[in-house]
């Protein structure tokens, strides 16, 4: 980006919101304008695609994957050995770089995957003269020791942490990619071999992650720490520019060539027709010459930008709108006849929901060696939780179309239990009040709570929202302080560090099981980890540890409950609200978009009906 713009959006920092979305919406033109001029290849006559997300990775490397937004470049640049299904709901998990699903032992510990023959990394300089190589099992042996390798700080290595044998082991030993792990081999050039400490339903959902992408160790080893944002795979599409403002994808010419079958795919003409899906059976992805990937921070911006009409072509609608652009909230989302003529929609429950947790490791709220002060934290952590008011937090910002629930255990997975006691949700400011009287809080005593977000105007009305219930119940205003963040990234930095008291977050599901979410709050998870609120509870955990080996039961889903309800005793999250998703795309744009497991899998599916002109 040219570094004098650079320094004009700057500048205009200093003025009020509304010029922030100026700013935002020049930066969008100017990436626009400049696209085709800036990346060196005429334009003119291939098929483009734009698509739009509302912040940005910091990290293109798959180690770093941690968030929705560097997933949906990651799973498009690089390979996974499994992918799900473009359309089949509830998911269903599919054979990507691998043969076809894995061999298991009888006893659920080994597993033996053979791959695709003949895939090829891009060309690119890590490589000898520039040409890419042969894609084989010994670079996915490769890929997953890095999470275990400390130099690469990866923030995916939980999903496998004290999995696989001997990874442990071949940890401490000092990470050494020249020797053998026991669990984790190449048996040949094609067949991978992982032998597991004890049962893990799930590995075959992680290896559909972005965490789990295959990377070739002449690119990490040639870049170094450069890597992070150059990207070399073997994925549908290939790198070609990453800043601030987006990324542009171009068609990697070399990807293997496998022409779409709908009906594997999870076709269904009742939900699927009225979009002109059915265009694309038989094609050979990626459908578009180069995919643009739009980082609009505003949804005003973003909304701006779409009903244009020349500009991105996928959006949501920003909540200040929704009554302007849908005829009908409830019991069924209906665009007004003037949208419904121009863009298609989707919607539904979020796989995944928002929770804003406690950051136990901080001792003036949450675990401390003084046992009095622990049960007053305690105390202070549940004062909070009742001064909470869902009701006004989806009324505000999520146009009460959210749904509200207790604890960990969303509505989309079967574990959730719609008997749930819903205790934990209740806006009772005298309540709160009592707790902290009872416990010795004074407002002298008080301690200062740090209430983390990014620099953006929703987050800090949000903060404003939960300042605004503490005081309430007599926190002093001087003591609820927001410590904002320029970026999703770095704010997650910051979170990975412990260094935020209250934490609010939203989670998507990396796959459909509630173990998932459970993991967030299993005590060897915690920072830099995913388990954020950095809960330690020896009971949680046992129970995490028992159900961990356990296939879906009626046993399984009665142990889920009880570790959601001890999650929910210990006040250490206030959860949670799932939120309604809606999803538009222009009417040229032949697409089934989607977010909510391994997001931006299905941009190799899209289509647009008009080339460039």
């Amino acid at each position: 980006m040219n570094p004098l713009y650079s320094r004009s959006c700057d500048t205009w920092k200093t003025w009020s919101s509304m010029s922030k979305q100026i700013c935002a919406l020049l930066t969008l033109s100017f990436f626009l304008i400049l696209g085709g001029c800036t990346d060196g290849p005429d334009t003119t006559g291939m098929k483009i695609y734009r698509h739009s997300l509302n912040g940005s990775p910091s990290s293109l490397d798959p180690a770093q994957s941690a968030t929705l937004y560097a997933n949906h470049v990651v799973v498009n640049v690089y390979d996974t050995l499994y992918a799900y299904k473009y359309l089949a709901r509830p998911y269903q998990i599919k054979p990507n770089l691998a043969v076809a699903l894995p061999e298991v032992s009888d006893d659920g510990l080994t597993y033996t995957i053979r791959i695709k023959q003949g895939v090829e990394f891009i060309d690119d300089p890590a490589f000898p003269d520039g040409k890419g190589r042969e894609v084989t099992a010994a670079d996915f042996v490769y890929s997953l020791k890095r999470h275990f390798d400390p130099k690469t700080r990866s923030q995916g290595s939980w999903f496998w942490a004290g999995r696989i044998k001997g990874m442990d082991a071949w940890k401490k030993a000092g990470s050494d990619y020249d020797k053998d792990v026991e669990g984790l081999k190449a048996l040949d050039r094609y067949t991978i071999q992982i032998i597991l400490n004890k049962p893990f339903p799930q590995l075959i959902h992680t290896l559909t992650q972005g965490y789990a992408a295959i990377v070739p160790r002449e690119a990490v080893e040639y870049y170094g720490r450069e890597f992070s944002v150059h990207p070399v795979g073997s994925g549908p599409f290939k790198l070609q520019r990453f800043d601030s403002v987006g990324v542009v994808l171009v068609r990697n010419p070399n990807y293997r060539k496998e022409p779409i079958d709908l009906a594997f795919e999870g076709y269904d003409e009742a939900i699927h027709g009225k979009y002109g899906i059915k265009e694309i059976d038989g094609k050979i992805p990626p459908l578009v010459d180069r995919l643009e990937i739009h980082f609009i921070k505003q949804s005003l911006s973003r909304w701006n930008s779409f009903t244009k009409g020349d500009e991105i072509q996928y959006a949501g609608i920003p909540k200040e709108l929704l009554d302007d652009v849908l005829a009908q909230k409830q019991p069924e989302i209906i665009l007004k006849p003037e949208y419904a003529k121009k863009y298609f929609m989707t919607s539904g429950y979020e796989n995944g929901f928002v929770h804003t947790d406690f950051n136990m490791r901080d001792p003036e709220i949450g675990y401390n060696d003084d046992p009095q002060r622990e049960k007053m934290n305690h105390a202070l952590r549940c004062a909070i939780r009742y001064a909470y008011n869902w009701d006004d937090r989806n009324k505000k910002f999520y146009n009460e179309m959210g749904f509200i629930f207790p604890g960990i255990i969303p509505p989309v997975v079967p574990e959730y239990d719609p008997d749930a006691s819903r205790e934990t949700l209740r806006h009772d400011p005298e309540k709160a009040r009592q707790l902290l009287q009872q416990a010795g809080w004074t407002a002298d005593k008080l301690p200062t709570l740090t209430y983390g977000g990014v620099a953006s105007v929703d987050s800090r009305q949000m903060f404003e929202q939960f300042r605004g219930w503490l005081m309430k119940i007599g926190y002093p205003r001087e003591k609820v302080v927001f410590d904002s963040y320029a970026s999703f990234g770095d704010f997650n930095r910051a979170v990975k560090k412990a260094k935020i008291k209250i934490v609010g977050m939203g989670w998507g599901l990396d796959y459909p099981d509630a173990e998932n979410t459970l993991q967030l709050f299993y005590g060897p998870n915690g920072s830099p980890g995913s388990n954020n609120a950095n809960f330690d509870d020896p009971e949680y955990n046992r129970l995490y540890e028992k159900t961990s080996v356990m296939q879906q039961s009626p046993e399984r889903t009665r142990l889920y409950r009880r570790m959601n309800q001890i999650v929910l005793d210990s006040c250490v999250t206030i959860s949670g609200l799932s939120r309604q998703q809606i999803f538009l795309w222009h009417k040229d744009v032949v697409s089934f978009p989607d977010q909510s497991i391994v997001g931006g899998f299905h941009l190799k599916f899209v289509d647009v009906k008009e080339a460039q002109k």
